[in-house]
């Protein structure tokens, strides 16, 4: 492709218009291109796991303006969406850059009718949410985030130091039997670090074979029972859906952690709110929901003093930005030089 191509970067808040048009001057400096900037607002389910295929749907008018006013060739989004509408009204688009692990706010069928390719950004938040998934684990195990609030929140030095005894005092990594289930991008480097931390580090994951960083287990069940506490990292199927619930958590250890920074729908969390409650779960981390925006009334509320929670922010870091924008890049460098694509669907 010689002529010059037209690139529409379709950023928002985090994965910003900017980071995208820097990526793509560094990777097309041979090649006649130009681009032309959006910003999306954040839509009400940014990382849901229920109404993803729906994300930023109220964005269509502005992404097809865009598109057909710059007769745009390319576009790069992270939510932007990309519906049949968008397809039917943008004739001159020919290649979609989704920077993110999966083109969920893609309509592929669509895409494939209208001769469109789809990439996405796999792997460029791997390290954050790992990073992450060990951070919510100290929390919980170390109940810093209950001692933050009773000395920065209600300004009480005394209350705090109740977690200053045996009864209350949390537990230490070293020594510590961890199990993880699953064993992929994010897994791998939580086990590698907990491994550095001196935990007992144990893993069930089927689908994976050769060495890994720690003790592999035959089954979920002998894993449960061995672990104090678990941290989930298994890809969402209808096979993992609800993969732990009541009858997993009775299989842990008394008092055992859960921590989930991978998909809420993994967990039954009316069973893990039932643990809490009886004390065969002592604490949990969570990050992400079976329904997301966490529902105003959710009983997880309830456990503050033993349960952390945060607005599934596993995958955002400053580096995870830039990554997906240079990942993006590069794609629409492959095609723009008529190379094979590296990461395509549709």
């Amino acid at each position: 492709m010689t002529e010059t191509l037209r690139v529409v970067a379709a950023g928002d808040h985090f994965v910003l218009p900017s980071l995208i048009t820097a990526a793509i001057t560094e990777e097309l400096r041979e090649h006649p291109f130009s681009v032309r900037e959006l910003t999306l607002g954040w839509p009400l389910e940014p990382f849901g796991s229920v109404a993803e295929v729906e994300e930023a749907s109220d964005a269509e008018d502005e992404v097809i303006e865009t598109l057909r006013s710059s007769g745009g060739h390319v576009l790069v989004t992270q939510m932007g969406p990309v519906t049949e509408r968008v397809l039917d009204a943008c004739p001159d688009l020919r290649l979609v850059v989704v920077c993110r692990g999966g083109p969920v706010n893609v309509n592929l069928d669509a895409a494939k009718t209208h001769d469109v390719r789809v990439c996405f950004a796999p792997g460029r938040n791997a390290a954050a949410t790992a990073e992450f998934t060990v951070g919510m684990m100290l929390a919980a195990l170390r109940r810093i985030p209950q001692a933050h609030e009773l000395l920065a929140g209600q300004g009480s030095w005394e209350a705090g130091a109740a977690y200053y005894t045996y009864e209350h005092s949390g537990l230490e990594l070293e020594d510590l039997p961890v199990g993880l289930v699953g064993y992929g991008a994010v897994g791998s480097r939580v086990a590698r670090v907990l491994c550095a931390f001196g935990a007992r580090v144990m893993v069930y994951d089927p689908y994976v074979h050769g060495e890994i960083h720690g003790l592999r287990v035959a089954t979920l069940d002998e894993l449960l029972r061995r672990a104090q506490v678990i941290t989930l990292h298994a890809r969402l199927t209808p096979e993992t859906r609800g993969l732990i619930g009541a009858r997993e958590l009775a299989l842990l250890r008394p008092g055992a952690v859960v921590v989930n920074v991978a998909r809420g729908p993994l967990l039954d969390e009316e069973a893990l709110c039932d643990a809490l409650e009886s004390g065969q779960v002592s604490a949990a981390a969570l990050d992400t929901y079976t329904r997301e925006p966490l529902p105003a009334g959710a009983r997880l509320f309830g456990f503050a003093d033993r349960v952390t929670l945060t607005p599934h922010l596993g995958g955002a870091s400053r580096a995870v930005a830039e990554k997906a924008a240079r990942i993006a890049a590069a794609e629409v460098g492959r095609w723009a030089r008529g190379e094979r694509l590296s990461h395509q669907l549709g």
